[in-house]
């Protein structure tokens, strides 16, 4: 007598049998493919939003912070020299604020670098978010 073991599961091919046991309904893989696609796009548009004024933000906070300094050097460089000068220069020095208050929001030179910095952060975070979600699509 012949027989094959597993006679029952003989007939049935190898590809449909291995494809009902993992598969999930077509509709959850495309909600699931729906769902990583945005979450990859707002990773990725926060972190070129990040990318984009991380820099305007730093360099605008050394520049303002380092400008009353620069300021001071040249005033005293300059004390030997002409009064009107001297006076024109300590002018200057004088109009540039510590903080600037708009629309209820205050910043200062050290907080706009911080913002700066911090916005780094976002844009890593960001990247690291859009490779992990653009991995599981």
């Amino acid at each position: 007598m012949d027989q094959t073991p597993n006679s029952a599961g003989a007939h049935r091919p190898l590809s449909f049998s291995s494809a009902t046991r993992g598969a999930s309904p077509l509709g959850l893989k495309l909600a699931r493919t729906g769902l990583w696609s945005v979450c990859y796009f707002v990773f990725y548009f926060v972190q070129q939003l990040a990318e984009l004024f991380a820099p305007l933000l730093l360099i605008a906070g050394v520049a303002w912070k380092a400008l009353p300094v620069l300021i001071g050097a040249v005033s005293h460089v300059s004390a030997s020299a002409d009064p009107q000068a001297r006076d024109a220069i300590a002018n200057v020095a004088s109009a540039i604020p510590e903080q600037i208050t708009m629309a209820g929001h205050t910043l200062t030179a050290g907080g706009m670098i911080w913002d700066g910095v911090l916005l780094m952060g976002l844009a890593a975070a960001g990247a690291t978010l859009a490779t992990l979600a653009g991995r599981n699509m």
